[in-house]
């Protein structure tokens, strides 16, 4: 009994028709006839009754096809598994997330998923939370790391919260030391150092000012994370941060809490509705979730 001969034999079985079932199969209607034939000497009873043109399942036929069915589709399961196996071995992700993630919450855990599959490629995608659900959305990314709520909230996406983050505020260190903890209020007439446009932290720390009654005062604007961190190192101003961002910014810069209730902001995981991620995204899906208790750990502070 050969695998194809059962797949021949189901499809007669549930189209009835010879010809339609060849089609189905992509085969000539005599090479089909032709197993199913074969199939019926191997097993020793006719599979169908074709009486007057008439294609009917015998006993024996009905008695066949929940097993074909079976074996088809264990089948189709071995195939996947390999091919998922496949995939951790030689496939990709492709990963959107915040510049400040990438600098503080990925890095570590990119290099224990390329630990554990040496052969995935990862490619990173910076960008705002808008334009990375712009980017799931036409099925360019897998997976992205997004600051909720959305800009624009999509049905078509599933998302998964994965930690919530204290921002705190950066200063040289060489720069007297501020007022400790810092209040938003306290910000006002300070130069600060801000992100360019579409940066989730430029609009929350705009944000927050503008709740307390004021525009925040900018000696730069316009930068990414490293060139903001730069410009802070250099005395030029102070700028709000994910504290994990702070945690790695180097002895250079003072970290400073703000006082309650402070600014924080929640991370998600989002993926497409629709389309499940590929297995190697699937698999840097779960070592983000099992890592998200440990980022969520306070690094010090001056606080």
């Amino acid at each position: 009994m050969q695998f194809q001969q059962l797949q021949y034999f189901v499809a007669v079985a549930e189209t009835r028709h010879f010809t339609r079932a060849a089609e189905r199969v992509h085969v000539s209607q005599p090479s089909l006839s032709q197993q199913i034939r074969a199939l019926e000497k191997e097993l020793g009873a006719e599979l169908f009754s074709r009486a007057r043109g008439n294609i009917a399942l015998t006993d024996a036929g009905e008695a066949l096809l929940p097993l074909a069915r079976r074996i088809l589709a264990d089948a189709d399961t071995a195939r996947h598994e390999v091919q998922e196996l496949a995939q951790l071995r030689r496939g990709r992700v492709r990963l959107g997330a915040t510049p400040s993630l990438c600098t503080g919450l990925l890095p570590d855990v990119l290099r224990a998923f390329h630990d554990l599959h040496p052969g995935i490629e990862l490619l990173i995608e910076e960008g705002g939370s808008h334009d990375l659900v712009r980017e799931l959305a036409r099925g360019a990314l897998d997976l992205a790391l997004v600051v909720l709520p959305l800009p624009t909230p999509s049905p078509a996406l599933t998302t998964v919260e994965l930690l919530q983050e204290d921002l705190v505020v950066v200063s040289s260190a060489a720069s007297p030391a501020p007022r400790r903890p810092v209040r938003i209020a306290d910000l006002q007439g300070e130069p600060l150092v801000m992100f360019r446009h579409g940066y989730d932290l430029r609009e929350l720390t705009v944000a927050a000012c503008r709740a307390e009654g004021f525009e925040p005062a900018f000696t730069v604007e316009g930068g990414e994370m490293d060139a903001v961190l730069g410009f802070v190192r250099a005395g030029l101003g102070l700028a709000v941060v994910p504290r994990m961002v702070a945690a790695r910014a180097g002895r250079d810069l003072r970290v400073t809490a703000l006082a309650r209730p402070g600014l924080r902001r929640t991370i998600a995981l989002a993926h497409r509705s629709d389309v499940a991620p590929p297995r190697a995204a699937r698999e840097l899906q779960r070592l983000l979730l099992r890592t998200r208790a440990a980022a969520q750990q306070d690094p010090a502070t001056d606080a």
